[in-house]
C-alpha cells in the first residue's frame, strides 16, 4: 500500500496506527502542506478536496477521508480487530470516533484557521481561542462519555484498541502542540497514556515522521 500524509495530520496519524497494528507494509509519501503541495495539480487529481490521507491499494482508485480508510482496513486485511464484533458495541466505536473525526477535528484544521484569518481578518490570538474551544468541546464530550459509560474499559470500548481510541489519540497529541489544558479529562488522559506506551501508536506518532520538528 502507499499513502499520500504528512508528519501533523491528525487523519493520517490514525490510518498509521492502524496499519501498524494490523501489520501491514506500506509506503508514506509524506506533502509539505505548509508549501501548499496538496493543491497542485497531480495531487487534486488524486484527491480534488486537497487533504491527506489518501491511499493507494494495489491498482485500485485512491482511498480518501480517515474513518473510511479505517473501515476499508477492517474490512479487507487481516491482523488486529479494530472493531468490536457485537453491533451495540461497534455502535458506540463509531459514535466515539465521529465525536472527534466529525464533529472536533474538522474545525480546527489549517484550512479553516486560514479562512478565519484571511477572510474575516480574525487576529491570530483570536483564531487560537476558537481552535483551542473546538478542542476543549470535543474533550469534554469524549471525557463525561468515557467517564460514565459502562462500555468504557481499558480503552475507550472494552479492553481492545478500536477506531474509537485511533481518534481520541490524534485529538490528544494536538493538546500538546496547542497548549490545550488536560486537567480536566484524567479518563481521556488514562486512555491516551496507555494507547501511547504501544508501540504500533508510537512509531505513527507525528513527531517521529518526516519533517516532523525536534519536538
Amino acid at each position: 500500500m502507499k499513502m499520500y500524509g504528512n508528519w501533523r495530520s491528525a487523519a493520517a496519524f490514525r490510518v498509521r496506527i492502524a496499519m501498524n497494528l494490523k501489520g501491514i507494509a506500506y509506503e508514506e509519501i509524506f506533502l509539505d502542506l505548509d508549501a501548499g503541495e496538496q493543491f497542485k495539480p497531480d495531487f487534486l487529481a488524486i484527491n480534488p478536496q486537497g487533504a491527506v490521507p489518501a491511499l493507494f491499494d494495489g491498482d485500485g482508485p485512491p482511498l480518501t477521508q480517515s474513518l473510511a480508510i479505517l473501515d476499508y482496513l477492517e474490512e479487507t486485511q487481516g491482523g488486529m480487530k479494530l472493531l468490536p464484533a457485537d453491533p451495540r458495541e461497534r455502535a458506540r466505536a463509531r459514535s466515539l470516533a465521529q465525536v472527534v473525526a466529525c464533529d472536533t477535528h474538522p474545525l480546527y484544521v489549517p484550512r479553516v484557521r486560514t479562512f478565519l484569518m484571511e477572510h474575516y481578518g480574525l487576529p491570530r490570538e483570536k483564531m487560537l481561542d476558537f481552535l483551542r474551544n473546538a478542542f476543549t468541546t470535543g474533550l469534554k464530550v469524549l471525557e463525561k462519555r468515557l467517564s460514565t459509560e459502562a462500555g468504557t474499559g481499558r480503552y475507550c470500548q472494552g479492553d481492545a484498541v478500536s477506531h474509537a481510541d485511533l481518534c481520541l489519540i490524534s485529538l490528544w497529541v494536538g493538546t500538546g502542540i496547542f497548549g490545550i489544558d488536560t486537567a480536566p479529562y484524567p479518563t481521556v488522559k488514562r486512555i491516551a497514556e496507555a494507547l501511547l506506551a504501544l508501540d504500533a501508536v508510537a512509531k505513527a506518532h507525528p513527531l517521529r515522521q518526516p519533517g516532523a520538528p525536534a519536538q
